[in-house]
């Protein structure tokens, strides 16, 4: 992670830099690989409604940034509340990617058959898919239903790839 550090209307203290550094050290152990580029301004505020500092985090992650800007008395307790909100928000962006990856339904690849042959004493069984040809599935595959209550001629969504024997189903749900 490329790391920036920048004041405005005040000289960097060794403290606050020791901090950004551990603080840096944490988001590096927590989401590594994830945050590409990471400015830390810090800016004393001359305005008198408005004195203080303030600090403004910006971090590049894939597809998105997320700012966070904070303002207080005291730099180390501004640095360690705007860090503790950056993990919060990186956090919520990684569970939402997680959710997004998991949704298996509705898909450009998704395919639909009927079941013709269950196994559930050896945890197979076999689709035919639209195009008429046979997609062997696994019990692991099911979604939603367990091999128990999935019968021959039930209606199902797969998604398919290329197994050792032949093509075969990475997941299955039933419509109905």
């Amino acid at each position: 992670m490329e790391l920036k550090v920048e004041t405005r209307n005040v000289d960097l203290r060794k403290s606050w830099q020791e901090k950004i550094d551990g603080e840096k050290e944490k988001l590096i152990r927590h989401y590594a690989n994830f945050i590409h580029h990471l400015r830390v301004s810090i800016e004393a505020n001359s305005h008198h409604k408005e004195g203080g500092f303030q600090v403004k985090l910006v971090a590049s992650v894939p597809q998105d940034t997320v700012v966070v800007t904070r303002k207080g008395e005291k730099v180390r307790a501004v640095l360690t509340e705007a860090f503790d909100v950056l993990a919060l928000q990186l956090k919520e962006i990684q569970r939402k990617k997680r959710k997004n990856v998991k949704k298996h339904s509705g898909g450009a690849s998704d395919s639909t058959g009927v079941v013709r042959m269950v196994s559930p004493h050896e945890s197979y069984g076999f689709i035919i898919g639209s195009d008429k040809r046979e997609i062997y599935f696994h019990e692991n595959a099911l979604k939603d239903v367990s091999i128990d209550t999935i019968t021959e001629g039930d209606s199902v969504i797969f998604g398919e790839t290329n197994g050792d024997n032949g093509p075969q189903a990475s997941w299955v749900r039933t419509t109905g």
